[in-house]
């Protein structure tokens, strides 16, 4: 049985300034929890599940050393869970630390400019890993990656991703030696652009679009043609279909 001290604790991580203060995350889903567990990016410190689940992964949980590993009632992994609807299995997860000194160098790498929501910022995670980006850049308006929503959007993703945030303009204006593509309403049809093997593509904020400030420090503007009537794509929707025609 929980204490009602440890499921408040739990409870708690699903907040931004308690995760930046623990350095932990949660994430819920036998899909999620598996591929974090068995990817080894991130340190696990505990696991909650109902009997099913612990039975079927048996072996596995043999493999987990030093980690804390409770069997819970569906009622009592309800409460700690953070989505509508919880789970067989939640986890919490150490946080790790990006690498931000990776090389731009024969690599596609996606950066966002304040995606705002999780679930879009969760997607583009996981097409970013589809298609094979391993870096993405993040301004510091963006949703946070470790977000329980954005956790579960990801799919098992977040773990080959590596994602840094940063002031976005400045960190353009240092890496100014690559090609930066802008996705725009106004741009060149991403159909002609071709095959690229290199380069930094920018997706903006879902309502705004990429900043005035980072649209002019970019090499070209992109934009994905249209043929009815909607004002604008999603972002996640946007970055799946240039990265599509880029890659």
């Amino acid at each position: 049985m929980l204490s009602k001290t440890h499921t408040k604790y739990i409870q708690r991580i699903s907040h931004k300034k308690f995760r930046d203060e623990s350095n932990l995350f949660i994430a819920e889903g036998p899909k999620v929890v598996l591929d974090l567990l068995t990817g080894q990016q991130f340190i696990c410190k505990e696991l909650f599940a109902v009997k099913g689940w612990l039975q079927e992964q048996d072996k596995l949980i043999k493999t987990l050393a030093g980690i804390e590993v409770a069997e819970v009632e569906e009622f009592e992994l309800k409460k700690i869970s953070s989505l509508s609807t919880s789970h067989n299995v939640l986890a919490v997860f150490k946080k790790r630390q990006p690498v931000t000194d990776f090389s731009l160098e024969g690599n596609i790498t996606l950066a966002l400019d304040c995606i705002q929501d999780p679930g879009n910022l969760g997607t583009i995670i996981r097409i970013a890993d589809w298609f094979g980006v391993k870096n993405m850049v993040c301004a510091v308006g963006t949703a946070d990656m470790y977000n329980p929503k954005v956790v579960q959007s990801t799919m098992g993703s977040l773990g080959r991703v590596n994602i840094v945030y940063t002031d976005l303009p400045e960190w353009i204006k240092n890496n100014s030696g690559t090609k930066i593509y802008s996705a725009s309403l106004n741009g060149k049809d991403v159909k002609q652009v071709g095959k690229i093997k290199e380069g930094v593509i920018v997706i903006g904020n879902e309502a705004n679009g990429v900043t005035g400030e980072v649209q002019e420090l970019v090499s070209e503007r992109i934009t994905i043609p249209k043929t009815g009537d909607a004002e604008s794509l999603n972002a996640a929707v946007a970055a799946g279909i240039i990265l599509s025609h880029l890659v």
